[in-house]
C-alpha cells in the first residue's frame, strides 16, 4: 500500500485544493479505509466508527491488541446521538459538552447498538469527543460518518504531532495522511466517566480536572497503577490508560527536582549514566550536562509555560530518538494543571525500557 499525503492549509479551507484533499480523504473514509488526521491534540488514525473491518483495519496498522478501546470523533450533536444511549445525556454531560466541546474532552458514555465492540473492546461505554481542529471538524462533516481515530502512531510509541511522524511510523500501512501541520496542543484529550460522583479521570489530558470542577463539580483522577497490569487479561475500561505507552526507542529517566535544582540533579544523572549516548529534554533556563553533546539536546521550552512544555513534548522525545539516544533525560514538571497530563505521560513512556 502507498500511502497518500494530502497537504492543506487549516486557514484557508475554502480553497479548492483544501477541498480536493477534504474530499478524496472523506471518501477514503466512507469507502472503510485509513486516515491519519491532525486534531488540536496529536494527529488521530481514523476510521468509519460504525464499520467493524474498518476499525480492526486501526488495529492491524498500529498493531494495537484488541483489548485497548479507541475514541470516536463527532462533527455534530446528530452524529452524537447515533453513538450512544439517550440517557447519556445527563444535565452534567450536556454542562461538560458546552464548556468544552469542541475540544479536547473525550467523555465516556453508554453506548448505543450501532457501535461494533471492536471501537470498545466489548466494553458498555464509548468514548466520544468533537475536535476543535478545523480540519478534523471539515473532514469528519464531509465523510458524514462518526470517525474511530486512536494516534496515529504504531501502538505504545510515541503519539505523532506532525505528518511526518505520522509517515516515520505508518507509512504504506494505512492509505493517506492529511497534513495540516503540527497539531496546537501536543498531548491527547483528557477522558473522562461523567456518572460517579466524583466524576472519573481516566487519562489527564489538555482539559485539566481544575477547569471541569469549576464547570460540573467533584472530579478525581483515576491512579492507573492501582488498578492496571502491564499485559491486561481483560479489555481496559477506557483508550489511553495502559501502564506502557508514549514510548520512545531511548531508556527515559524521570528527573524530579526544583526549578532551581535541576542542572544540578540533570548533571548527577549525566554522570551516573555517563557510558550511554545521552539526551536530555532541557527546560530554558537550565544548563545542559557537560556530558551531553548539543546535537542532543532539545530546547523544550520555559518551565512555567505548561501549554508550550505539552506542544513540544513528542516532538522532543522523537527527535532525540532519531539522534540516535540510548537514554533520555527529562525532568518532571509539578502535576498542577497540564502538568498533570504531562507527568502521565512522561510516568508511562518512562515505564518501559529500550524497545527493540
Amino acid at each position: 500500500m502507498k500511502t497518500l499525503r494530502l497537504t492543506i492549509d487549516p486557514k484557508h479551507l475554502e480553497t479548492p485544493e483544501a477541498g480536493a484533499a477534504l474530499d478524496r480523504a472523506a471518501d477514503i473514509l466512507r469507502g472503510g479505509g485509513l486516515v491519519a488526521l491532525p486534531t488540536e491534540t496529536v494527529y488521530g488514525l481514523g476510521a468509519n466508527a460504525l464499520d467493524r473491518a474498518a476499525v480492526e483495519r486501526i488495529f492491524a496498522a498500529k498493531s494495537r491488541p484488541a483489548w485497548d478501546p479507541v475514541i470516536v470523533h463527532v462533527a455534530s450533536q446528530a452524529m452524537l446521538e447515533g453513538l450512544v444511549e439517550p440517557a447519556a445525556a445527563s444535565e452534567t454531560v450536556q454542562r461538560l459538552m458546552e464548556a468544552f466541546w469542541p475540544g479536547p474532552l473525550t467523555l465516556l458514555l453508554p453506548r448505543s447498538r450501532a457501535v461494533p465492540d471492536a471501537v470498545t473492546a466489548g466494553r458498555p461505554l464509548v468514548g466520544v469527543r468533537m475536535p476543535s481542529h478545523t480540519v478534523a471538524l471539515e473532514l469528519i462533516r464531509r465523510a458524514g460518518i462518526p470517525v474511530a481515530a486512536p494516534s496515529a502512531n504504531r501502538f505504545g510509541h510515541v503519539s505523532p504531532t506532525t505528518a511526518e511522524h505520522v509517515l516515520h511510523d505508518l507509512d504504506g500501512r494505512i492509505d493517506a495522511v492529511l497534513d495540516a501541520g503540527q497539531s496546537p496542543r501536543g498531548v491527547e484529550s483528557t477522558v473522562l466517566d461523567p456518572a460517579p460522583s466524583p466524576m472519573s479521570i481516566y487519562r489527564p489530558g489538555a482539559v485539566t480536572a481544575e477547569q471541569i470542577r469549576d464547570v460540573a463539580g467533584p472530579v478525581e483522577l483515576l491512579q492507573d497503577g492501582e488498578r492496571l497490569q502491564e499485559a491486561p487479561t481483560e479489555a481496559l475500561p477506557s483508550p489511553g490508560v495502559g501502564l506502557r505507552h508514549y514510548a520512545p526507542r531511548a531508556r527515559l529517566v524521570l528527573i524530579e527536582a526544583p526549578f532551581g535544582e535541576l542542572g544540578a540533579s540533570l548533571a548527577e544523572a549525566a554522570r551516573v549514566e555517563r557510558a550511554k549516548r545521552l539526551g536530555v529534554m532541557l527546560p530554558a533556563g537550565v544548563r545542559a550536562p557537560a556530558e551531553i553533546a548539543a546535537d542532543r539536546v532539545y530546547a523544550w521550552g520555559k518551565w512555567d509555560a505548561l501549554e508550550e512544555l505539552a506542544q513540544r513534548l513528542y516532538a522532543g522525545l522523537r527527535a532525540l530518538d532519531g539522534s540516535g539516544c540510548t537514554v533520555i533525560l527529562c525532568p518532571v514538571p509539578p502535576a498542577e494543571g497540564l502538568g498533570a497530563a504531562i507527568r502521565d505521560r512522561l510516568e508511562k513512556a518512562g515505564n518501559k525500557g529500550p524497545k527493540e
